[in-house]
């Protein structure tokens, strides 16, 4: 019994296609319910005959779907014209309401069948998004175990080749830590997010703190907020080490943020960099920057200065995800 109810519930919700003999079977159900609200029906109106066959083709097309629905509303109108519940028998007026009875039939249960292909195809888009989703997390924990790995060979090497220069190794070791303990962070906040100020330290920790400033009371991100803006603080990091204040040895950041009711404003001002002159075409890296917060009602400006990058990055704060 209980593996028919599972069965029978599947089918409803879509989940899997019912047996012939359920849905043959409920089909029966649904016409002798009809059959028997007619009856009861008929001791007020003796002349209602098709109507309440309607809920039975409903529920039968929308378990059985498309054959089953027609079996039985051509059920349901030989039973509105062979059984009597009273004096009247069948007559025109009888086989037209039986002609009209057909006609809401067949879109109802094209109705029916229209919504039950919908909600497979919804199902079957939901199920791959669900698997593409499961693959990227596996790609993401292998390729973050192998970067690790990396790391920690490249950690091995440096430390065998300048173990007869300590000086230089002091200055190299601390980076390299410092970068591990940034990749050990956006492990972690993609599950449960983290302040705004330790993602800034994690990210500018390697180019030394003395070169940046950070401005601003502490903040808890969302975790898809905290991933975004640590996709796009390791962006302008990246940058600002090749050609803009950390490539510089007088070369300071001061990164700032503010809170107005949802509303984060961050601001990355470089100074005392090299000038640019002359502005490369747009890469990936200014892309990223120019979209990644568009799915949270933000937006990012870029300025080229002469003083160095300026960049003001503006977004929605999530209430909870």
């Amino acid at each position: 019994m209980g593996k028919l109810i599972d069965e029978f519930r599947k089918g409803w919700q879509g989940a899997a296609p019912p047996s012939l003999g359920l849905s043959i079977s409920f089909a029966i159900v649904c016409l002798l319910a009809a059959t028997l609200v007619r009856w009861g029906l008929a001791q007020v109106r003796p002349d209602i005959y098709f109507t309440p066959y309607f809920p039975a083709v409903f529920f039968a097309a929308a378990l059985g779907g498309f054959r089953i629905g027609v079996v039985t509303a051509l059920i349901g109108g030989v039973l509105g014209v062979v059984l009597n519940f009273g004096d009247a028998f069948a007559d025109r007026a009888r086989f037209a309401l039986l002609a009209l009875y057909w006609a809401v039939c067949a879109i109802t249960i094209w109705g029916v069948e229209h919504y039950r292909t919908m909600l497979a195809e919804q199902r079957r888009i939901s199920k791959r998004l669900i698997e593409e989703e499961e693959y990227r997390k596996l790609l993401v924990e292998e390729l973050q175990h192998r970067l690790k790995n990396k790391l920690s060979t490249v950690h091995a090497v440096l430390h065998q080749v300048l173990h007869d220069h300590p000086q230089v190794w002091a200055r190299v070791d601390p980076r390299l830590r410092s970068l591990a303990a940034t990749d050990d962070l956006i492990s972690r906040i993609d599950k449960g997010g983290c302040d705004i100020r330790d993602l800034l330290i994690s990210e500018l920790g390697p180019y030394g703190h003395v070169r940046f400033t950070l401005n601003g009371d502490r903040l808890f991100l969302p975790p898809k907020l905290a991933v975004t803006l640590s996709l796009m603080f390791h962006e302008l990091a990246t940058n600002a080490g090749k050609y803009g204040a950390f490539s510089s040895p007088r070369g300071l950041l001061q990164v700032s943020w503010t809170i107005s009711d949802d509303r984060l404003t961050i601001t990355w001002d470089e100074t005392e960099g090299p000038s640019v002159d002359k502005v490369s075409e747009p890469g990936f890296g200014t892309k990223l920057l120019k979209s990644a917060l568009s799915s949270f009602d933000g937006r990012t400006e870029i300025s080229y200065l002469k003083t160095g990058l300026h960049c003001i990055m503006q977004c929605r704060i999530p209430r909870s995800e």
